[in-house]
């Protein structure tokens, strides 16, 4: 047990003492029973001299060996996503090199290492000017990088799109044009405005349900090209509406970070699968959780994920868009890597407050596997902050 004093809410100091860790199983044996994965984060590079917030810098091995972490427990990678700061520090040349090596990396190991790899428009700057064949230009040639690096693909949001489309049929064009023209089935991902504010109205319309119609016509007429949809509008009734709906073998992958134990686990109607942002801050609880699933153990699986989405709702709480630093310091509390800083300089994007409540959450969770290092590391950033801890 450690101690060490943190900040509390009225702007005060109150001494805090870690419980035990949890134990988790992470050998697995015999597969998952849902499809689980995780949008990873990047490890920026410390000792590189750049200017963060212009330019970045990745420490490429330490990146690579988080995905091998992930993989390890079963899970899948879903790579260079809003997690790992695509759009948001890290550039198309950037994403494209770690969709490169994270596909590389992981034909290392037997059976199946799933890797899916985000592909945008991103390397095109959203601008009035374009037309809906520039955007359509911008997939192509991304799918086409992605492909020939041995990638299958998730078909992320466009900002661009997002800012030229004038009409729900803009959006049909675009996602039929480029599906039609995919070597594999693709995931789409439906990134809500809380995610990305350049992301608002996406489909066409600021109302999420009529939105969806228009997402839904897109999935119906290419049923045969896509595997599932990622939904983030961190609203379950949204998903379940939705996941109600989709055509037959195309699957829906929760992306809400604030419900997902009950949406993975399903209904009399259906479940969700996953491909999840906050499956990098607990993939070990997350894979211990889906094994006690797959031996129909539900109270396990419930009793596991439970004291995780606390935790989840304060990294992702809004601006939810600046979640990433919290899944950064989540890796570092745990010895993922040796440093808290982020790619253009995001680990500043929280408070010392919203950290310290991170600490305690992921400790009541069972989530810190080192309690005395990961309470030495929070003493470390306290005393950048002028805190004796």
């Amino acid at each position: 047990m450690a101690q060490l004093n943190l900040p509390t809410p009225d702007g005060n100091l109150q001494l805090y003492s870690t419980s035990a860790p949890r134990h988790f199983e992470t050998e697995v044996v015999g597969g998952l029973p849902r499809i689980a994965y995780s949008a990873v984060h990047v490890v920026n590079d410390p000792l590189a001299d750049n200017d963060p917030w212009l330019d970045m810098a990745i420490d490429w091995d330490t990146t690579i060996e988080y995905r091998r972490h992930i993989w390890k427990l079963g899970l899948g990678v879903a790579e260079a996503m809003d997690t790992a700061q695509r759009g948001m520090g890290m550039d198309w040349p950037a994403s494209l090199e770690l969709i490169q090596r994270s596909v590389a990396a992981s034909k290392d190991f037997e059976g199946d290492a799933l890797v899916a790899c985000g592909v945008g428009t991103d390397h095109l700057a959203p601008d009035p000017s374009l037309g809906i064949d520039d955007i359509i230009r911008a997939y192509e040639e991304q799918v086409e990088a992605v492909e020939k690096a041995g990638g299958r693909i998730i078909l992320m949001a466009s900002r661009a799109l997002a800012a030229v489309a004038k009409s729900p049929d803009d959006y049909i064009r675009v996602y039929s044009r480029i599906l039609g023209q995919i070597q594999q089935l693709a995931i789409l991902h439906w990134l809500g405005e809380m995610f990305d504010p350049a992301l608002a109205g996406y489909w066409g319309n600021a109302d999420h349900r009529i939105a969806m119609d228009t997402c839904l016509e897109v999935l119906v007429a290419n049923a045969d090209k896509v595997d599932g949809i990622k939904v983030s509008l961190l609203d379950a009734g949204k998903e379940i509406e939705m996941r109600r709906r989709l055509p037959d073998g195309v699957v829906m992958y929760t992306g809400d970070d604030f419900n997902y134990p009950d949406l993975i686990a399903g209904d009399e109607m259906g479940y969700s699968h996953a491909l999840l942002g906050i499956f990098d801050a607990i993939a070990p609880a997350a894979s211990a959780a889906l094994q006690a699933m797959a031996r129909q153990d539900m109270d396990s699986y419930h009793d596991i994920l439970a004291p995780t989405v606390p935790l989840s709702r304060h990294i992702f709480k809004a601006p939810t868009r600046f979640y990433k630093t919290g899944v950064v310091f989540m890796a570092y509390l745990n010895g993922h890597q040796k440093h808290f800083t982020m790619v253009g300089g995001q680990e500043s994007a929280r408070s010392l407050q919203h950290l310290a409540e991170l600490f305690r959450l992921a400790d009541k969770a069972g989530l810190l596997e080192n309690p005395d290092q990961a309470a030495a590391r929070m003493r470390a950033l306290l005393a950048v902050h002028g805190i004796d801890g």
